[in-house]
């Protein structure tokens, strides 16, 4: 994960080895909070306990895939779970604050654009895929996931409901989520896209 710096926020940012250690924190707290072994959640992710417990320990970064099973199994969006590695967010965001994380693995790069905030339903996103990246989610978090997508650079290709559309620059894509989706970047060039999601 990598934090981009700068805004006028009055807390230090964070390392990005800091970063990574809060998450390898947070992600174990939300086990125990469940009251799972390593077992019972490598039984329900169908990851290895010995990936998870490595992850747990911050020896790994999670891929984007590998974090999406792990949020599906807390019922905790993607932006929810990596909020949480941080302090209460701000109601102003400044774009120098706005949480960047990497899947340098998958060539997906993800910024917090509206981090979520207790007692509010929405969050913005911003996404980047470079060329020929490929990532699957077995299934969303919450079910139902409310999702906008607006491509702002680029084309992208979304599966979901066992459909694939291309989505082109300036074009939207909306649904709600209930099952495996994925996400690709069919073209030559990245592809930049805007992702609102709503809970339900």
């Amino acid at each position: 994960m990598r934090r981009s710096d700068g805004g006028d926020a009055t807390s230090p940012a964070r390392t990005p080895e800091q970063v990574e250690a809060r998450l390898a924190e947070r992600l174990a707290e939300l086990r125990g909070e469940q009251g799972w072994s390593l077992d019972e959640l490598a039984r329900r992710t169908e990851v290895s306990r010995s990936t998870l417990s490595r992850l747990e320990r911050a020896e790994i970064s999670p891929t984007a895939a590998l974090l999406g099973r792990l949020c599906a199994a807390y019922e905790r969006t993607m932006s929810q779970v990596l909020a949480e590695v941080e302090s209460e967010p701000p109601q102003l965001v400044r774009a120098g604050r706005q949480e960047v994380w990497e899947d340098r693995a998958s060539g997906f790069t993800r910024r917090s654009v509206s981090p979520p905030h207790p007692g509010l339903r929405g969050e913005v996103v911003e996404g980047v895929l470079r060329p020929g990246a490929d990532i699957a989610y077995d299934e969303p978090p919450v079910p139902g996931l409310e999702q906008h997508i607006w491509v702002l650079d680029g084309v992208l290709e979304v599966t979901t409901g066992g459909r694939t559309h291309e989505v082109r620059t300036g074009d939207c894509l909306r649904f709600r989520l209930w099952g495996r989706s994925r996400f690709r970047c069919p073209g030559s060039d990245p592809v930049r896209y805007a992702l609102l999601i709503v809970l339900p």
